[in-house]
């Protein structure tokens, strides 16, 4: 099959591999036909053209990223791949460095990266301690604005549970800037404090009077003893808050007791939580040794998803971080996400679900319009040279097709050399 001769419209491409889970089918991979015309998933075409097997997948849902901190490695390495290394170079980096001017071409660097790899909707955190939340959420109602028509965008607020207020504090301009915002999300980073449960109930409170849902990162730490993944499933069924919550990271949890693991896994299934995983971010990060140290790393990071799903809780998977001190890699491409994941959480040998991770249960996670494949869907698609699951996760698929509307897109991807300007001292 030649990927050139694709029309751009009105066609039905038959012979094509789609995981079932997809079409609402029991099974694993299915050959099919799809249709495309006027830009939508459509009834059989009168042009064909036999696809030989070829996977298509709508396009993807990246549900946590920070565009905020994107691509700022090559002028704030990480000192030595710490968690504590990222924390500290971002901190003097944002404080340093993040205007507008200096932001806005940053996060477009990565949009541009995720449209040509394929993917329609991204949910990103932002770094919004005072002063840095007046500086950055214009810029991301600019880009929202600027991007409606490729790629639909959710920004969440980002403050350690430390820096916390009522709304007469610091804490309440930054909410309110969070509702004026479209799909804005209010959210933070949860550890353990005295009085954590007393932050995490107002913080609830804020979150139900502005009619907003809520994002938090939880346990990114391999600590068993760190477990405010168990506060904020309590305090939701307590306070009845009734927003969507959204849990990242919860990396505690693969180091703890089995009983109290599970435990705290039946809590969050009660509480009707969503979790998202964040495999490629956790494996860099976690349980990593002093520069200098000769170690090898026992733990993966990766939170508890399989006993998750079991329990019916909803898990999706994640870029995370881009090129900076949390995470080194990664170029906002959700196929790789995929592969990674499949990999680190040994996604192969368990459910033939897992799909729904990198598309629908993201969508309903956050609220986005869920990727479809059936008739009066957008052709929003992307079309990889493989027919199985073993050739899909063996190369980059970097030949990809990426259509949005039915329409063939220009996946060339932006050059590093754009972002130098803004590496110099």
């Amino acid at each position: 099959m030649d990927f050139r001769s694709i029309p751009q419209d009105g066609v039905t491409l038959s012979n094509v591999t789609i995981p079932a889970c997809l079409l609402g089918q029991e099974g694993d991979l299915l050959r099919t036909d799809i249709s495309i015309a006027d830009g939508r998933i459509a009834e059989a075409q009168a042009i064909a053209i036999d696809m030989g097997g070829a996977m298509v997948f709508p396009a993807f849902v990246d549900m946590h990223t920070h565009l905020d901190k994107g691509h700022i490695w090559p002028r704030s390495p990480n000192p030595d791949g710490s968690f504590m290394g990222a924390l500290t170079t971002v901190r003097a980096d944002s404080a340093a460095r993040w205007s507008a001017e200096d932001l806005r071409p940053r996060m477009s660097f990565s949009l541009r990266s995720a449209y040509a790899h394929g993917t329609r909707a991204i949910r990103t955190h932002l770094d919004s301690s005072p002063p840095q939340d007046d500086i950055t959420w214009p810029v991301f109602r600019e880009l929202q604005a600027e991007w409606a028509d490729r790629i639909d965008l959710q920004a969440v607020c980002l403050i350690g549970c430390d820096k916390w207020t009522d709304d007469d504090g610091p804490f309440g301009h930054t909410a309110d800037l969070v509702a004026e915002t479209r799909g804005g999300v209010l959210g933070m980073v949860t550890y353990p404090m005295p009085d954590l449960r007393d932050r995490v109930k107002g913080f609830f409170a804020q979150a139900a009077a502005r009619g907003l849902d809520a994002d938090f990162h939880v346990d990114e730490t391999m600590d068993p003893s760190v477990e405010t993944l168990r506060d904020i499933a309590e305090l939701k069924m307590e306070t009845g808050f009734e927003g969507r919550v959204v849990v990242g990271h919860c990396c505690s949890l693969s180091t703890q007791d089995e009983a109290r693991a599970m435990d705290t896994l039946d809590l969050v299934a009660r509480a009707g939580i969503d979790v998202v995983s964040l495999p490629m971010c956790n494996l860099y990060l976690q349980d990593r040794t002093p520069e200098g140290t000769a170690r090898t790393p026992r733990g993966r990071g990766i939170t508890l998803v399989h006993e998750m799903r079991e329990r019916g809780i909803r898990v999706s998977f994640a870029s995370d971080n881009t090129r900076d001190p949390f995470y080194a890699y990664g170029d906002m491409d959700m196929l790789e996400v995929m592969r990674e994941a499949t990999r680190i959480g040994h996604l192969d040998h368990s459910r033939q679900d897992w799909a729904e991770a990198f598309l629908t249960a993201p969508a309903a996670a956050c609220g986005f319009d869920a990727p479809s494949l059936a008739p009066g869907a957008p052709a929003d698609l992307v079309i990889v040279k493989a027919r199985t699951w073993t050739e899909l996760f063996s190369r980059p698929q970097s030949d990809r097709i990426v259509l949005r509307n039915g329409l063939r897109i220009d996946r060339t991807l932006p050059d590093y050399a754009e972002l130098d300007p803004l590496m110099t001292t």
